[in-house]
This record gives structure tokens, sequence and C-alpha cells, in this order.
């Protein structure tokens, strides 16, 4: 556990937030407890003055004007037009950063997003930081992300210790928009563990297991994992409240099967999981989170005969 009172300060640099989602909004008071002074930009103005009330902090009316003398820039809101939204154009956050500031997005995008973010913010003497996290709302209200970054050595260096104010694991994968290409790599090894889990307990209920059990069980051997030990129980409880929900999931696998496809690869586990979500969201299931994929199995064509 990182102590925010332990955490190194970095010449009282000036930070601001743009989009306070479920993740954006307890990632920004890390910040500004942390000690980085915090600005921060939501389209609804009446939630950026609540994490303004509550957090003692300021917030802006457009991305322009919370990025004005900032060192810093943080970005997390929906998908790659979200992003440029409040990035680019004559309000967006670049227009009002200063010759040398950062601009992180940590919204999980395309990794041609990445490099394109790169070029204009070098056209306008800024440096930028694709760095999209992955830990779930809890992880940010606890500070306990894993933050996936790409771009440059010195950057990164700089820009580490603000980020460890909501982090837990930060590491540097690589140039520009290598960051994103490990989230994909990421949200598909969680399509793959959720898929398996689905179909083990159809099988578990099928014979009468007692699931609390089996998951005491096996998360301590070779099929242990997060997604057992936080969401077995309540996939079997049909309860499908727990956070990134299935409308963001289709839209990150989404972009993992086009950057496979841009290099002849095919990924037939993770279209077939994204097939299963779409199905759920013509349903009107879209806003449950991840987990809700066992709600795909869950019919009478399941049942051998």
């Amino acid at each position: 556990m990182i102590h925010k009172d332990n955490l190194p300060k970095t010449n009282n640099l000036t930070a601001a937030f743009i989009g306070l989602g479920a993740m954006g909004y307890p990632m920004a008071g890390h910040l500004q407890t942390s000690g980085y002074p915090t600005t921060v930009f939501n389209r609804s103005e009446s939630k950026a003055k609540k994490w303004a009330d509550k957090h003692n902090g300021e917030y802006a009316l457009t991305p322009k004007k919370a990025a004005i003398n900032k060192d810093i820039v943080f970005i997390c809101v929906g998908n790659d037009k979200d992003v440029r939204e409040v990035v680019l154009g004559d309000n967006g956050a670049l227009a009002g950063m200063k010759q040398g500031a950062i601009l992180v997005d940590h919204t999980t995008t395309s990794a041609e997003l990445a490099l394109e973010l790169k070029a204009k913010c070098e056209d306008a003497g800024c440096e930028f930081i694709d760095a999209p996290v992955s830990g779930g709302q809890a992880g940010a209200e606890n500070g306990q992300l894993t933050v996936m970054c790409g771009g440059k050595n010195a950057i990164f260096d700089t820009a580490k210790p603000i980020i460890q104010s909501f982090a837990k694991q930060i590491q540097l994968m690589g140039e520009t928009g290598q960051g994103q290409r490990t989230k994909m790599v990421n949200q598909i090894c969680i399509a793959g563990v959720l898929s398996g889990l689905s179909e083990a307990l159809l099988l578990a209920q099928k014979v009468g297991l007692d699931i609390p059990q089996l998951v005491d069980t096996l998360k301590h051997g070779a099929a242990g994992s997060w997604q057992m030990e936080n969401r077995l129980e309540t996939m079997s409880e049909d309860k499908f409240d727990f956070g990134f929900a299935i409308d963001w999931m289709h839209k990150d696998l989404s972009i993992c099967l086009e950057e496979a496809a841009k290099h002849q690869l095919a990924l037939p586990l993770t279209a077939k999981v994204d097939n299963q979500y779409q199905a759920l969201q013509q349903k009107g299931m879209g806003r449950l989170d991840t987990s809700a994929l066992v709600k795909s199995l869950q019919t009478d064509k399941n049942t051998i005969k």
C-alpha cells in the first residue's frame, strides 16, 4: 500500500484532471489530497463543482481553462471521440497547456489515437504519455490502480511520482502506443478468464457444488484469479452491479480486434466473447458489469440432452 504522506512531491507541480466519471472522480481526488493542486473539468458542471467542494479544489468551465498554467494534465473519458473533444479544438486542453507541460491520457483508446496525440503535443511544444489503467472503480477509489504507459523515459520519470497518487503499479511499456497495446492484452485476458468462469459456474451449479467453498478452495491453486475471488460468488447470486460495464468492455474488445486485424492476427476467443457481450447489449444489459457474461450461457441450449 502506498501512503500519500510518503509520496514524493516534484517541485509543487500543479495538475488538471479532465473527466470525472467513476474512475476520474476519485483519481483527481487522490491528486489533490497528495499535495498536487488540481483543477478539474467535467462536461456536467454540477459534478465538477461537487468535486471542488469536497476536495477544496478548483473547477473550470472548459478543458482549456482547466489546463492553463498546469504542469501536467490528466484525461480520463470514454473513448477516442471523447478524448479528441476534450483535448483538441479551441476549447480543448491542448489549447491551454503551456510549453513543456505533460498530457497523460488514462482513457482506454486505440494506439492510433495515442500517436495522433503525441504529434499534436509535439506541435504545441508539449509532451504526451498514453497511460490506460486497470483495477476498476474500486482500484481508483483505493488508489491501487495499475497504469500501463507509453512514451519517453524522461517524461515518464517526471510523471510517475504524480501518478503514484492513485496507483500501486506504474510501468513504462515502450514508445507511444505501447501503453494502449498493453491494455488491449489486459482486456483479452479478462475476457478469457470470464468466459472460463462462466462455463465453470454452470457446471458447478448443475452438480450442486457450494460456490463460496469452491472459490475458497480453487483460489489457492492454478485456477485462482482476481475475477474468481471477486466475481464468481456474485455471478452465482445473479448480481452484476460491480463497476466496469459491458458497454465499455465491448468498446475495448473492439479496439483489440481492430489492432489484431492490422497485424493479420485472428483472436477467435476474443471475437466470441465480444459477440456475446453485443447480444447482451441488445437485450438491454449493457450497463451490467462484465461478469454478466454468464447470462449469455444461461439458456436451455447449454443443457446436454
